[in-house]
């Protein structure tokens, strides 16, 4: 690793540590209390929206209410979305004259942005008219991201709360998200990714004649703002089909490091706002500790892993399959950061990582993306592990699990299992089945461990709803189509339910005072008892099948054999 790597590391460390208290504070008082925010402009326009849609703000509602609010507005999210796709060839702003997309890929792909993985099957300036990106693709950035956050602001009300049923209001919740963080972050981002170069209009694809003479066909469209809320909503989806690899989306070592920082910036504030609300900041300051350090172990082995001597060629640091304009150090890190966050874009193809390095990748998302996470779902995935780190200590010391004044009793034990096994069920199965059949092994592009990897982190990024792909399968068929958006749907909706009906659940309880007994969540020995959970309970689960690809990939490389 060069000085300039370092630098570039420790800088990114430092500018997310240093935004993380102050966005963290105007969180906690975004979603505070019901009180108009934003000023009087922004209290009239929040009125607007709650009038319009005959919502009453004051009006709480129980974990189930709050469930029942959530699912519908995203399973109608996925109805409008697939019609977008099915009708874009008769609706407007439709330059190019692309045509309808196939079902089972509208399919996929509504499930996919509702659920914010963004997995994409299909090339995005070649299938998606302007409308569709900005109507219905856009549209979804903005709302799946809100909603991972509203249940993030929901675990810190059932902790802070005492002997009452009221979350507070999810309609209230999800309109702030989007009116006061998500949309002006995105107009600041959106601008200067502009200023860097990246296209936005609404212009058709223009032709170019290449040096050689050979006339290139451009796409053009809408860019830069969906780039800036895939990136702040840790969506990933990319507007062209080389994602952030593309200049046209990502042009300069500048935007490049911005987009990775938009990436961490509010899945990291989010543990300031939970501290504040909870009202144990050092906990919160723990839980980014816990994530910061994971995500900079990960980095450094990433890289070593990728700078070692690759027997097979005599030289490390290869640059098949990353981009030229960024080099090895930012395609590793932009890995980490991607696979760490709920979000997928890629500036490099990671089934060109070593093996180890793509193995890496591929545990950052089996540990539930607890690693800052996506926007609101790493915090609430991380509360799940802390839960389970609060109870086997209990057990160890034979108390009754106690957590920030709250006891944690059977009933949290078995929505806790039930989220963690749920994802990796469907990573696992879905795996298996498709090593199995002919339909998931038909359009599989490697043989060997590489293919078992390509298969598996397919079925890891659906169910950890990340979004980014090894790239060697083609995953646009019925099938892959068909099982990738259960695994998404599961692995969205199968943790998000838990996790209301145990916030419900603390919510409903009496406060405990602390005493002599009581089990301190804000010191060094609890974010090492923490560490260790997350990475035993990720280890015994998908050690056995990542001992068949990444890993053993990696000796048979040392022995000069590929795939």
């Amino acid at each position: 690793m060069k000085p300039t790597d370092l630098f570039e590391l420790a800088l990114f460390l430092v500018l997310l540590t240093a935004l993380t208290p102050p966005l963290g504070a105007y969180l906690h008082r975004l979603f505070r209390d019901t009180e108009p925010v934003g000023g009087p402009a922004g209290a009239a326009l929040e009125r607007f929206f709650y009038r319009f849609s005959e919502v009453r703000p004051g009006q709480g509602m129980n974990w189930r209410q709050y469930a029942g609010a959530l699912m519908v507005f995203n399973l109608l999210g996925v109805l409008v979305v697939f019609l977008f796709q099915l009708w874009q060839h008769a609706l407007p702003l439709n330059p190019a004259g692309l045509p309808a997309v196939s079902w089972h890929s509208a399919l996929n792909t509504a499930v996919s942005f509702v659920t914010n993985t963004n997995w994409q099957g299909y090339a995005g300036e070649t299938t998606m008219s302007h409308l569709t990106q900005m109507m219905a693709l856009t549209v979804q950035n903005f709302v799946s991201a809100a909603t991972g956050l509203a249940v993030a602001v929901v675990v810190a009300r059932g902790i802070a709360r005492k002997n009452t049923r009221d979350l507070g209001n999810f309609w209230v919740d999800l309109v702030r998200g989007v009116l006061f963080l998500l949309l002006p972050a995105s107009v600041i981002l959106g601008l200067v990714l502009v200023g860097e170069g990246v296209v936005q209009n609404f212009s058709a694809a223009t032709a170019a004649t290449t040096l050689e003479g050979v006339t290139q066909t451009i796409p053009l469209g809408p860019a830069a703002s969906q780039i800036a809320i895939k990136m702040l909503g840790t969506n990933g989806g990319g507007f062209f089909n080389a994602n952030a690899a593309h200049p046209f989306e990502n042009p300069t070592p500048l935007s490049n490091f911005l987009q990775m920082l938009a990436i961490f910036v509010i899945p990291a504030a989010l543990t300031s706002m939970y501290g504040r609300m909870t009202g144990s900041r050092r906990h919160g300051w723990v839980i980014f500790g816990v994530m910061a350090f994971l995500f900079a172990a990960f980095t450094f082995l990433s890289l070593w892993s990728e700078s070692v001597v690759n027997p097979l060629f005599g030289t490390g640091s290869l640059m098949e399959g990353k981009e030229t304009r960024f080099g090895v150090f930012n395609s590793i890190l932009f890995s980490i950061v991607t696979t760490a966050a709920s979000c997928g874009a890629v500036n490099a193809m990671h089934a060109s990582l070593s093996p180890l390095s793509g193995g890496l990748a591929l545990l950052n998302m089996q540990l539930g993306e607890v690693i800052f996470g996506g926007v609101g779902a790493g915090l609430y995935g991380m509360f799940l592990f802390i839960l389970l780190t609060v109870f086997l200590a209990g057990l160890m010391v034979g108390r009754t699990p106690e957590y920030l004044g709250k006891k944690i009793e059977a009933a949290e034990m078995r929505w806790v299992i039930l989220a963690i096994v749920a994802p990796s069920a469907m990573i696992l199965l879905g795996t298996a089945i498709s090593v199995l059949t002919p339909a998931g092994l038909s359009s599989l592009a490697n043989g060997g461990p590489h293919g078992l990897s390509e298969i598996l982190y397919a079925f890891t990024s659906a169910a950890a709803n990340n979004g980014s792909a090894f790239a060697g399968l083609n995953a646009n068929t019925v099938y892959y189509n068909l099982m990738l958006a259960a695994a998404m749907f599961v692995g969205r909706f199968a943790v998000i339910l838990p996790v209301l009906a145990i916030a419900g659940g603390l919510a409903a309880k009496k406060q405990s005072p602390s005493s002599a007994g009581s089990f301190e969540v804000d010191t060094g020995l609890f974010a090492v008892l923490l560490t260790g959970v997350i990475l035993i309970v990720g280890g015994l689960t998908f050690f056995p099948v990542m001992s068949l690809g990444p890993i053993v990939e990696h000796f048979l490389l040392l022995r000069g054999q590929s795939f």
